[in-house]
């Protein structure tokens, strides 16, 4: 596969976009405290204006990008979040960037990143072909899952090293190369789904989701990654309380067992190029969900700051990482395999709006559990819910998946 030079260039530019999307997440609002001294409810809107997109425009964007070819529409993504960072850095050397300005920047670099992650996803069938997902994603996911680890640590080097100017035009030039390596794809993708009327926009909306729930397969992983999410947001609320305040962690502590699952989604992304040819997709996607998961369920019994907890603690978020990047390779492609190219955009649309839109209740879950039953308690409520995401998948047709993925032309087997 790295022969091929339409998909090097794809990997290239989705690396330095990925980079370059990480680092700005914590540039702008690092540029929001150090230099423009923002409190901590300026800072809590400006995070949410950067992830208001997801929310507001992913349907839309899915319904656009099922129009549109992919390789453009992560080209023009790119564009703008070049000329999006490129004006900060210009308003900054003229004093001109201020929180109003540094809240429309978030806003638009985050809708321009629901652009290209929508298209990415949808890219392997197009540029890449079906009989190569598995292995096109793992290497993909595995570039997502190491700019997910230097991202943050470059926007925090940046945002402390260099005026706000300098470094948001160092990420505007991530975008850039991006920029250039997907528009030197030379593969002809086809248009898809173009006609002299086509419908209404909230027509395809429907389509998409009346299309994801009549297939079996992508219900399932709906309801599964809604699962996910909503308890995934209750359990990372306690936990991030659970760390400091009932093992009394150091702040160096909380991060340095937060970031080990970098490392974990990295062996994940490389596990996912292998075992599901080897042992069949529903038989790693049911074992790595339930590993990854249920795994949480040992931090309830630990006590203490000592070097043993930290060294669980350790263990545990590696082995989630790992298990957590295993399934999204996997689902990823089976997802790709089961959706016709005319509906790739919308589907993806569809299943991150509903995943992404459980958060937020997940989070105020896990407070109410946490103020109402105590942290321990709460931690261990949260992560048994998690456990719900596995048996979903366990009790499907997807979990029969064989070594061969079906394509948009197969159903998968009926449910017992």
């Amino acid at each position: 596969m790295w022969r091929d030079a339409d998909f090097r260039r794809l990997w290239t530019g989705q690396t330095a976009s990925q980079l370059g999307e990480q680092a700005s997440m914590v540039l702008l609002p690092l540029v929001a405290v150090l230099t423009l001294h923002a409190g901590a409810g300026r800072l809590g809107v400006l995070r949410a204006v950067g992830q208001a997109p997801i929310l507001l425009l992913s349907l839309f964007v899915g319904a656009w990008v099922d129009r549109w070819r992919t390789r453009t529409t992560m080209a023009l993504a790119d564009a703008g979040r070049t000329l999006a960072l490129g004006a900060a850095a210009v308003a900054g050397l003229c004093g001109l960037l201020g929180l109003p300005a540094l809240y429309v920047l978030a806003f638009a670099v985050g809708a321009m990143s629901v652009f290209f992650d929508v298209a990415y996803q949808a890219a392997p069938v197009r540029l890449v072909g079906r009989d190569r997902l598995l292995r096109s994603n793992s290497a993909l996911e595995g570039s997502r899952s190491a700019a997910q680890i230097g991202g943050p640590a470059l926007g925090g080097a940046l945002a402390s090293l260099l005026s706000a100017p300098v470094a948001a035009a160092c990420c505007a030039v991530f975008f850039a190369l991006s920029f250039l390596s997907i528009r030197r794809i030379r593969r002809v993708e086809p248009v898809p789904g173009r006609s002299e009327a086509p419908p209404r926009v909230w027509r395809r909306i429907h389509e998409g989701l009346r299309f994801v729930v009549a297939d079996t397969s992508l219900r399932t992983v709906c309801a599964a990654s809604a699962a996910f999410q909503f308890c995934f947001a209750a359990m990372m609320t306690v936990y991030l309380l659970f760390l400091p305040r009932e093992l009394h962690l150091s702040g160096t502590a909380v991060g340095l067992v937060l970031a080990a699952t970098g490392p974990g989604a990295l062996l994940g992304s490389l596990l996912a190029g292998r075992l599901p040819g080897r042992f069949g997709h529903g038989t790693v996607l049911v074992a790595a969900a339930a590993i990854g998961d249920g795994v949480f369920l040992c931090t309830p019994v630990l006590h203490g700051s000592s070097a043993v907890t930290v060294c669980a603690l350790l263990a545990v978020d590696f082995v989630f990482g790992a298990a957590g990047q295993l399934v999204n390779v996997t689902v990823m492609a089976v997802r790709q395999a089961v959706t016709p190219e005319r509906m790739q955009g919308r589907v993806a649309a569809t299943i991150s709006f509903v995943g992404m839109g459980m958060s937020p209740l997940g989070s105020l879950l896990g407070g109410f559990l946490a103020m109402r039953c105590g942290l321990r308690t709460g931690l261990l409520l949260t992560a048994a819910g998690m456990v719900a995401s596995p048996v979903l998948m366990a009790l499907s047709p997807l979990a029969r998946l064989g070594r061969a993925l079906p394509d948009a032309r197969e159903a998968l087997p009926d449910a017992p």
